[in-house]
């Protein structure tokens, strides 16, 4: 994992180094990351929302030639094609976000090993409060979690807004935010560093106020009639 989260760490590191509060520093350092992934959300999203509009054809195809495989494969190439449509569009973003979003939790789990090297300044962090939190290296018991879980929540909603939703997507739409709580909850669960699920608030309201942005339908051009 070293060496996913040794980019990362050099990143906050530099953050650090500008801005001098180590909160304050995760939640910028958030933010960048967030914009140089938007490219790869954006190419996603918009592969997600084709994939949703011709999901009434792909089953009207399923049904016609459910015993013929082969002339389906044919016909649903066909479909994608016609729509310009990558079934795998959606998967290779988030496939290239993957050991990013891995270096970033290894990074922020371990800011004494992969952000200040233990130095002595990693020491002092330590003993820095955050707002209500004594430190950021050791876990929050409530308010960070809930407000994680809720806001990955919401994100959840927003990604899945009048979209035909699998049931598998909604099951984890009520799972995945209780897992955020468990993970990051010293209370019952793992507790891990309140700067980690720190990053998760801030990634998760970035998430939904960027689906909401990118789930805006365009405004229609002066003088059309349409």
């Amino acid at each position: 994992m070293s060496i996913l989260a040794e980019p990362m760490g050099s990143l906050l590191k530099l953050v650090y180094d500008l801005i001098g509060n180590y909160g304050i520093s995760i939640i910028i350092f958030t933010i960048i990351v967030k914009m140089i992934l938007l490219p790869l959300t954006i190419k996603q999203t918009k592969s997600m929302k084709n994939m949703q509009e011709i999901q009434p054809k792909v089953k009207a195809l399923q049904e016609k030639y459910k015993n013929d495989k082969e002339k389906l494969n044919t016909k649903m190439m066909e479909l994608y094609k016609e729509h310009n449509v990558n079934p795998l569009g959606g998967c290779l973003p988030l496939l290239v976000q993957f050991p990013i979003i891995i270096g970033l939790f290894t990074a922020l789990r371990e800011p004494w090993n992969y952000v200040f090297s233990m130095s002595q300044e990693a020491y002092e962090l330590m003993d820095t409060s955050f707002l209500w939190l004594p430190n950021l290296s050791e876990p929050d018991t409530w308010i960070l979690p809930i407000t994680a879980a809720a806001l990955t929540y919401f994100s959840s909603k927003t990604m899945s807004a009048g979209k035909e939703v699998q049931q598998t997507q909604k099951m984890m739409t009520y799972f995945f935010p209780v897992l955020i709580f468990v993970m990051g909850s010293d209370a019952i669960g793992v507790g891990f560093p309140a700067g980690l699920t720190l990053y998760w608030v801030i990634n998760s309201g970035a998430q939904i106020i960027q689906q909401v942005i990118i789930n805006k339908p365009s405004l229609p051009m002066k003088g059309d009639s349409n």
